[in-house]
C-alpha cells in the first residue's frame, strides 16, 4: 500500500484491499473515499466490500466513482461536501491516485477553500488535469 501525503488532513493512494484497512486505520485515517467506479478492468474488489470492512472497523465510507478523468460537477460537489464534513485525515483513492488528486483539487478550487492545491500537488509525483 502506497499512500502519499497530500496535506495535514489528506492523502491519496492506488487501488486499496480490504486487507488494508487496520494499517490505513493505524496512520490515523478515519474516512476513506473510494474514487474507483466497480467493475473496472483488473479491479480485485467491489465498493461494498471494501466498504463493509472499513465500517466494520469504525472507518467513514465514500463512494464518489471518477470514470476516466472526466470531473462532473456533481462529483465535485459530492467530494467537497465529504472533505469539508470530515473531522480527521482522509484517504482517496482510485486505480493510481490520478482520478483522486485531481478530484481533491477541484473540490477545493470549487469550494474556495484557499488551499494551494498546486503546491501542494507539486510536493507529491502525481499531475492535474
Amino acid at each position: 500500500m502506497n499512500i502519499t501525503k497530500v496535506s495535514d488532513t489528506f492523502a491519496v493512494g492506488p487501488q486499496i484491499l480490504e486487507s488494508d484497512m487496520l494499517a490505513i486505520k493505524a496512520q490515523g485515517i478515519t474516512t476513506i473515499i473510494n474514487n474507483r467506479p466497480d467493475g473496472e478492468p483488473e479491479h480485485p474488489s467491489t465498493n461494498a466490500h471494501l466498504q463493509a470492512a472499513a465500517e466494520a472497523l469504525g472507518l467513514k465510507y465514500y463512494f464518489i466513482p471518477v470514470m476516466g478523468m472526466n470531473f462532473p460537477d456533481d462529483t465535485v460537489t459530492k467530494m467537497a461536501d465529504v472533505l469539508q464534513q470530515s473531522s480527521g485525515k482522509v484517504l482517496a483513492f482510485c486505480r493510481t491516485g490520478n482520478r483522486s488528486i485531481n478530484t481533491w483539487a477541484r473540490a477545493n478550487q470549487a469550494a474556495n477553500t484557499g488551499v494551494d492545491v498546486n503546491a501542494l500537488v507539486a510536493n507529491t509525483s502525481f499531475k492535474l488535469v
